[in-house]
């Protein structure tokens, strides 16, 4: 069930502001590891979920939720599938352009709606399942770019490391959303704003120290690194506590299958931040997955 309207917006905001955040961390790539790329954007998160969370409390008042072993336990398995999940998505960057590598992570939406339906047992209008489709069609037709759409073109894109990194990437995304809502769940209070907000910084402190130790203990040398870039840094960092302030808000007030399905619309804002940020030059392809991308939100969101 729908609890408030204010889900369509964050939403939104969530994709725009995670789209250019995975845009200056496709930039950091050549500075740093697929595991200081990921840490930037924990380490810096944090603090910013932090400021959010206080200026949401002062704003809105309330009484913070008290911490339960329940709720620390979905937090931290959210938190381990989203580093993995971040490390999978960079590494696909590595093997394909930055638009293709987010196209093959965006079968989370379809991901996440099977994952939710078998978890938590959310369902959907029918005409928001056809959306679905209708998007997942778009991604294949971006993942496609430049090969046949046959059976066998399918099966040659599929195979490959980007298609492999990006798809265990979405998986994971869609556990990483089924675990914010039980751990957003878990709390209790009645604003689950300030439950999502207050989630969201308990979850990146422990994925800063998580993945900030594996670093320092493998690769101390970027650690230091991901330390010294903190110019360009931070920015990954503040656009990845706003971007992820806005799904968890999602998450809170409406179905994951929902906001997933319409945060593909992160399509779009890739196409554009990749011709006009990255200068990579999208096909007339790419932009008609990205097209039908769109109509399957369209769907999604008549369906709701």
């Amino acid at each position: 069930m729908i609890l408030s309207p204010l889900w369509l917006p964050a939403t939104l905001l969530a994709a725009l502001c995670q789209t250019w955040r995975t845009a200056m961390q496709q930039k950091l790539r050549g500075r740093l590891s697929v595991n200081a790329a990921g840490l930037v954007r924990f380490l810096y998160g944090a603090p910013t979920a932090l400021v959010l969370l206080l200026g949401y409390w002062l704003v809105a008042g309330g009484t913070l939720p008290a911490l339960t072993w329940r709720f620390l336990g979905f937090a931290l398995l959210a938190g381990l599938c989203q580093i993995l999940a971040t490390n999978l998505l960079i590494m696909a960057f590595g093997y394909r352009n930055f638009a293709v590598g987010t196209a093959y992570s965006k079968t989370e939406a379809a991901q996440s709606a099977l994952i939710a339906l078998v978890a938590l047992g959310e369902n959907l209008h029918p005409l928001s399942w056809v959306g679905i489709g209708v998007g997942l069609c778009g991604v294949l037709v971006l993942s496609l770019a430049g090969r046949e759409l046959t059976p066998r073109g399918l099966l040659a894109a599929t195979v490959q490391p980007a298609a492999l990194c990006g798809l265990g990437a979405g998986f994971l995304f869609g556990l990483t959303a089924v675990f914010i809502k039980l751990a957003n769940q878990s709390l209790i209070g009645p604003d689950p704003i300030l439950h999502a907000v207050y989630a969201l910084f308990i979850t990146n402190s422990m994925q800063t120290v998580i993945q900030g130790a594996y670093v320092a203990w493998r690769e101390p040398a970027q650690l230091r690194a991901a330390l010294t870039s903190w110019r360009s840094s931070s920015l990954v960092g503040v656009l990845s506590a706003l971007g992820s302030a806005g799904w968890w808000t999602g998450f809170a007030l409406a179905p994951v299958a929902l906001v997933r399905s319409v945060g593909q619309v992160e399509m779009v804002f890739t196409l554009l931040f990749s011709r006009f940020y990255l200068n990579e030059r999208p096909s007339r392809i790419e932009v008609a997955g990205a097209l039908t991308i769109v109509a399957g939100v369209l769907l999604v969101v008549a369906g709701r």
